[in-house]
């Protein structure tokens, strides 16, 4: 029996939210391309009409929106590498499955995840001379402490979060009627990837002194890599909240869909339904199941047979792998190992 028909305005209107990730099929599309000419904006999968405007007003930004793509698609599947959504869908970009369209807590994972890491990519560039309407970012206007001074070139987070906002948010703003609250859903999960990006950012510092003491250190204000980001924003992701929209006073808002939950915070990340158990494989849900996949019999975790093949059982099989062993050191100075092979067993969920 085929599945109903999604209406035709519909299935526009998803794909119209959808547009602010559409932009991770970059990852795949733009990493060959020069960036050097306005025509390059039209000719790839992934930018969206709302992109194309930015693209061409900032060609010298995307290779840094290039670079950020590909890093929200490694480090979403870094993150949930373990677990039965294991971000695999993410590959698909720009054509995304209902997993990633329809107001979940995976969407919302991935939208706030992209929008971190345009702002992310920017930031960073900004500093690192890569981009010339942009440079460090400004001196901390907090005192500096006594065996310390602010110097070297710190991240421009304050430039990477105006582009990056710019870039990931116009395409859901612009997203025509209908459907307010996942355009509403989408804009708040970017806005929490971006302030928590905001608050991770520290005070690195760099040592001098005679004989390599540290009697003077240099600081400045930088990001932790993306992986660490993706990892914060995990945790929102097991503790996301499920929301409604509807009038509060005179509009509109988000608010938790079970009553005697705590106001929203801008840190949380938000979904409008709840996910499937991505066990067994459900196209219409977005679920490719968990049948073949690598799991860890010693493991109680997400990652372990258990839960990982949802009490199905799970088949052993053994490989061999070759690594270096008995290695020696000759003076000076190389290592010489020889080539072990030895059989590993190995477990996939039934």
């Amino acid at each position: 029996m085929g599945h109903p028909a999604v209406p035709t305005t519909l299935l526009l209107c998803q794909l119209g939210l959808a547009a602010a990730i559409q932009w991770l099929g970059l990852a795949e599309s733009g990493s060959g391309v020069a960036w050097d000419e306005s025509h390059h904006c039209g000719l790839l999968a992934g930018v969206v009409p709302e992109h194309f405007q930015t693209c061409r007003r900032n060609l010298e930004v995307m290779h840094s929106v290039v670079r950020a793509a590909a890093e929200t698609v490694s480090a979403c599947q870094k993150t949930f590498e373990g677990m039965r959504w294991n971000c695999s869908s993410i590959q698909r970009a720009p054509s995304f499955g209902p997993d990633l369209l329809k107001g979940t807590r995976e969407s919302a994972f991935v939208h706030a995840l992209a929008a971190a890491a345009v702002a992310h990519a920017i930031a960073r560039a900004c500093a690192s001379g890569s981009l010339p309407l942009c440079s460090c970012g400004s001196a901390p206007s907090e005192v500096p402490g006594p065996d310390f001074r602010w110097g070297g070139c710190g991240d421009n987070l304050r430039y990477g979060l105006q582009l990056g906002a710019a870039f990931a948010d116009s395409p859901v703003k612009s997203s025509g009627p209908g459907r307010t609250a996942l355009r509403a859903v989408n804009l708040h999960n970017g806005a929490a990837g971006r302030q928590v990006l905001s608050d991770s950012l520290d005070t690195r510092c760099k040592c001098h002194g005679v004989s390599g003491s540290c009697s003077v250190k240099t600081c400045w204000k930088g990001l932790p890599g993306l992986g660490e980001i993706a990892s914060e924003l995990k945790s929102k992701y097991l503790a996301a909240v499920r929301v409604t929209h509807r009038l509060v006073g005179a509009r509109k808002q988000l608010v938790p869909k079970e009553t005697g939950v705590r106001l929203l915070k801008e840190t949380d990340l938000v979904y409008l339904i709840n996910s499937p158990d991505y066990c067994v494989p459900n196209v219409p849900l977005g679920s490719v199941g968990t049948q073949d996949r690598q799991c860890n019999k010693s493991s109680m975790g997400s990652e372990g047979c258990d839960l990982l093949c949802c009490g199905r059982g799970y088949n052993a099989y053994t490989e061999e792998v070759v690594e270096r062993c008995h290695c020696k050191y000759h003076w000076c100075c190389y290592v010489v190992c020889k080539r072990c092979r030895r059989l590993v067993e190995k477990y996939v969920c039934k």
